[in-house]
């Protein structure tokens, strides 16, 4: 039952369409169909021009995931796998959105809001490698599948060193990589399409 309720709470709480809703009420915008249509942060930007709201946006994303680890774990338990299976429901349903046609944002701002009260590990190893993937390719979308995919594989061969001081630790290693690696998984496929736009642009120039 605690399993259940992990990933009810979860999928409810990363549903809710912030970027949507915000720019609606505010612009009477549709972001769905303005910009890339993904539904977060760095459209929220791109679409308005307003710091404020892209900001707003990114703040109420993280809130979603880290809001959903503290429930779970003050009214199920402190327990890893029903924090983590919760905080993938809530990347899941941000990315697919039930609420606007199962479209939704990248999970990146909702895993990170998660990850800074479940694994610092995971939220820290990403930044950093996101990081050095743009200073390499100066491109935002480029630095967030690499990070992505690189904390993946550590997530596997780092795992326990990062489970050690993930807070509370994984019941064993590989419960800690393959539940961060679903996790990644989802962010790494909303980045299919505009990781391939860049690789077909670099192309083009060449």
């Amino acid at each position: 039952m605690e399993y259940l309720l992990s990933i009810a709470a979860g999928f409810l709480l990363g549903s809710f369409p912030t970027a949507f809703v915000l720019l609606k009420k505010i612009k009477g915008i549709d972001i769905t169909q303005n910009g890339s249509a993904n539904v977060g942060a760095f459209n929220s930007y791109v679409v308005t021009k307003s710091k404020m709201i892209g900001l707003a946006v990114l703040i109420i994303d993280a809130l979603k995931g880290l809001v959903t680890v503290l429930v779970i774990r003050n009214l199920i338990g402190t327990e890893f796998i029903f924090e983590m299976l919760g905080l993938i429901a809530a990347v899941l349903s941000h990315c697919f959105s039930f609420w606007i046609g199962f479209k939704g944002g990248r999970g990146l701002a909702v895993a990170a809001g998660g990850a800074l009260i479940l694994s610092i590990p995971v939220l820290s190893i990403w930044l950093i490698l996101w990081l050095v993937a743009y200073v390499f390719r100066k491109n935002i979308h480029f630095a967030n599948f690499a990070a992505t995919l690189l904390t993946v594989g550590l997530s596997f061969s780092n795992a326990s060193i990062m489970n050690k001081y993930t807070t509370p630790p994984a019941a064993s290693n590989m419960e800690f990589s393959i539940t961060v690696s679903m996790m990644l998984t989802i962010i790494l496929i909303k980045h299919f399409k505009p990781i391939k736009e860049y690789f077909t642009t670099q192309n083009k120039k060449n």
